[in-house]
């Protein structure tokens, strides 16, 4: 399998990371207006499985490290595959939190809560099971990170109207949204062998827990995303024949963007093995910052701006960038 010599090669890809996990939205506003998130999301599940199968049997199954797939398939242990099912399980439940969050409470608050949260509580799990990399940087790293994201939503509050309250039931949302996907990583992490280079019998490799990661994405939507389509938490009820009534554009949009978002996951799990999974993940959950790049200077959500949030958005962008500059020097 393809594995990374180097720790320059793993901030490249972490970076890569980075920018899908805070791109792939854009798919769900490139496709119909009238398409619901609940259907766009079937497709960008489908996405994903297709993504991770794809690298798999390409980079999981060439060179001369590691195992390649289908012989690590064949000697992977239960609570391995397990493991990795439960990663997807649980992130495919706080995707879809932090998604309805989005819908109620607005971005302000659901992303600097949600994700800010995911990005504090996963790179400190994630060190605490594998502690590589200089803890003061790293850490240095994160809190400039979570100011940056805090500042993000100081000026999506300027852009929001005075009279609008914040949603208690958004905000809840967004705090479980955030608890589960700090979490989700060290599942997917927990499976496999550390050193890719000399493979344990029973784990996994990187790209065999990606694909059962995904399965597991797979087989949770059918509860929780039934449930979401039956019970929504804006709009009406959806189903699964609504679902057939998309245009090929929108299904086309929500399978781009799982594979954008697994290329980001991938990227992610094989940069671990030389950067560590603290560093890895911290990294990839500055992917919120990108997002708000791509609403200020594409979507010109900020056009009418009131005064003295431009230079918020400045502040944010310079913390954000000391701050990912101190998470690759950390090793």
């Amino acid at each position: 399998m393809f594995i990374i010599e180097s720790y320059t090669t793993a901030v490249v890809f972490c970076i890569v990371t980075m920018l899908c996990w805070g791109s792939w939205a854009n798919t769900q506003k490139l496709a119909a207006s009238n398409w619901r998130f609940e259907l766009f999301y079937w497709d960008y599940v489908l996405g994903i499985l297709f993504t991770s199968v794809v690298f798999a049997f390409t980079l999981g199954s060439t060179g001369t490290g590691g195992r390649s797939f289908m012989e690590d398939m064949a000697q992977a242990e239960t609570s391995n595959i397990y493991s990795a099912l439960i990663g997807g399980i649980v992130f495919n439940l706080a995707n879809i939190l932090l998604g309805a969050a989005i819908a109620i409470a607005g971005m302000s608050v659901a992303f600097p809560v949600g994700i800010g949260l995911a990005l504090v509580i996963g790179v400190i799990v994630n060190y605490m099971d594998a502690p590589i990399g200089n803890s003061t940087y790293i850490f240095m790293g994160v809190a400039l990170i979570v100011l940056a994201i805090l500042l993000n939503a100081n000026a999506y509050r300027k852009m929001a109207s005075n009279t609008v309250a914040v949603s208690t039931k958004g905000l809840a949302l967004s705090v479980v949204s955030g608890l589960m996907m700090g979490l989700f990583y060290k599942y997917v992490a927990n499976s496999m062998f550390p050193d890719f280079h000399n493979p344990i019998a029973g784990k996994l490799s990187p790209y065999t827990a990606v694909v059962f990661f995904s399965i597991g994405i797979l087989l949770s939507n059918f509860i929780f995303n039934t449930l979401l389509m039956k019970k929504p938490f804006v709009g009406a009820p959806v189903s699964y024949a609504d679902y057939f009534k998309g245009s090929s554009k929108s299904h086309l949009m929500g399978i781009v963007g799982g594979a954008i978002w697994c290329i980001g996951m991938s990227f992610s799990i094989i940069a671990s093995g030389a950067a560590g999974p603290a560093i890895s993940y911290g990294l990839g959950q500055g992917a919120t910052i990108v997002a708000a790049i791509w609403g200020i200077y594409i979507w010109q959500e900020f056009k009418s701006a009131p005064q003295g949030t431009n230079l918020i958005l400045n502040i944010m962008l310079l913390c954000y960038l000391v701050g990912l500059s101190l998470l690759i020097a950390a090793k």
